[in-house]
């Protein structure tokens, strides 16, 4: 079967699924291939579980007519994907990428279209990578009326080939922060990664939002098609399309902006997060969503899977942020609940996937906690943390989360105002919430 004839077979079909256990009746199974399975082992388990269709790429596993044998099934989904956005080249989609706040962003336009547009398709979960962002693609209806799709990446050239996939008509990079250092190598490898969306978007013509505030966007934007948000007090000599002001106050826990002269309070927590907010307001004005329903839309949106939530506990309010962490977000959070008066303690997961900065990131969070925080006490969790040489009073390491929470009660941490509970998601620091 070539592409044109499974394609004509998946637009009948109730969708892809690369799970055999979620197959649903008359959905076609994609077997891809990991470091601990192999899926086209359960090819036939599919069949029977109701697919119409199995795509294999080991021959021994085509054991009936309705499995065909691709040479790479992965390649086979992304080429499926690009013919479907080829289809539905008439559907803009707007790319977002970035060090962090990608899925708030995502999260926060794809909310502030809706007021406009009844058809608005988005990246859920964390669907972001090579496996995901095909499977996105492909779960994009034809009557969507706009898209917005998230772009992760943890080496160079993958944005790049991402963009391929997802062909975007607009682009945001949300920052360039430290992340991924074990496949980037560098800072300088960061940036380059990023840069490659705003080199697709460039000879395509197509039109990238800009943060006017930072430098690394401006300089690396010039001659494209750019829409540009900034703090006009900040940034007079830019011509601007968009002026915004910020406004944080200690202990509100609140994030503020002025736009036109219109106040929007988001209850995004941190001032971390008023970018990601502008540039979703600014987004959504160039679609010509009106000021009011921009408003709502902030004001409604409520933060999930741990990203920016508080949670109050009798007099403790606690704000956790466990979605994700790496050295940029999790100075970025520690600078903010430094700003926050009252008694307080953080408790912190390691950061992972910085390859051979790892243990030199996590001496320079000590560092900071300890020469530049006026937190209580800060509890670090994880085997990163916990080898590290800097310590003081106010610095507690625990090998694992069991070995924390075997002594979490000698130190009353249910009677600090505040908590901030950030760490990389595999360590699941989320989990204490309950405890506390």
């Amino acid at each position: 079967m070539n592409i044109q004839s499974i394609y004509q077979l998946y637009s009948i079909s109730s969708g892809i699924e690369i799970n055999s256990k979620r197959v649903k009746k008359g959905s076609i199974f994609v077997a891809l291939k990991g470091k601990n399975f192999d899926g086209n082992q359960f090819a036939y388990e599919a069949i029977l579980n109701g697919a119409i269709l199995a795509v294999v790429d080991n021959k021994k596993y085509a054991l009936c007519k309705k499995i065909i044998f691709v040479y790479n099934t992965l390649c086979f989904l992304h080429e499926l994907a690009m013919y479907h956005r080829c289809r539905l080249h008439h559907i803009p989609i707007i790319a977002i990428t970035g060090s962090n706040g990608k899925t708030t962003t995502k999260e926060l336009i794809a909310t502030i279209l809706s007021k406009k547009y009844n058809k608005v398709h988005y990246t859920k979960n964390n669907f972001n990578n090579h496996i995901g962002i095909p499977l996105t693609i492909l779960s994009m209806p034809v009557d969507t009326q706009i898209s917005v799709m998230e772009i992760g990446a943890n080496h160079e050239k993958e944005i790049e080939k991402m963009c391929y996939i997802i062909d975007p008509d607009y682009g945001y990079i949300t920052n360039f922060g430290i992340a991924h250092l074990e496949g980037f190598k560098s800072v300088k490898g960061i940036i380059r990664s990023k840069l490659e969306l705003y080199s697709f978007l460039r000879k395509k013509n197509k039109v990238v939002f800009i943060n006017g505030d930072d430098p690394i966007q401006l300089s690396n934007s010039i001659g494209m098609k750019r829409y540009i948000f900034s703090e006009k007090k900040k940034k007079p000599d830019i011509n601007t399309d968009i002026n915004i002001e910020y406004l944080w106050t200690k202990n509100s826990l609140k994030s503020i902006l002025y736009v036109k002269n219109i106040k929007i309070v988001s209850s995004l927590v941190g001032d971390y997060n008023l970018y990601n907010i502008a540039s979703s307001i600014t987004i959504g004005i160039y679609f010509k969503v009106s000021l009011k329903e921009i408003k709502e839309a902030v004001e409604e949106y409520v933060p999930n899977n741990y990203r920016s939530q508080i949670f109050i506990k009798k007099n403790t309010k606690i704000l956790v942020d466990c979605y994700n962490a790496n050295p940029t977000s999790m100075i970025k959070a520690l600078a903010f609940f430094n700003n926050i008066q009252g008694n307080k303690i953080t408790i912190l997961g390691d950061m992972l996937e910085l390859g051979l900065v790892s243990n030199n990131e996590h001496e320079k969070i000590i560092s900071f906690i300890i020469e530049k925080s006026n937190i209580n006490i800060a509890f670090l969790i994880g085997n990163i943390f916990f080898n590290t040489k800097n310590t003081s009073h106010k610095i507690k390491k625990f090998m694992n989360k069991k070995n924390f929470v075997e002594c979490i009660q000698k130190y009353s941490i249910q009677k600090m105002d505040y908590i901030l509970i950030k760490g990389s998601r595999k360590i699941g620091l989320e989990s204490l919430i309950d405890l506390i």
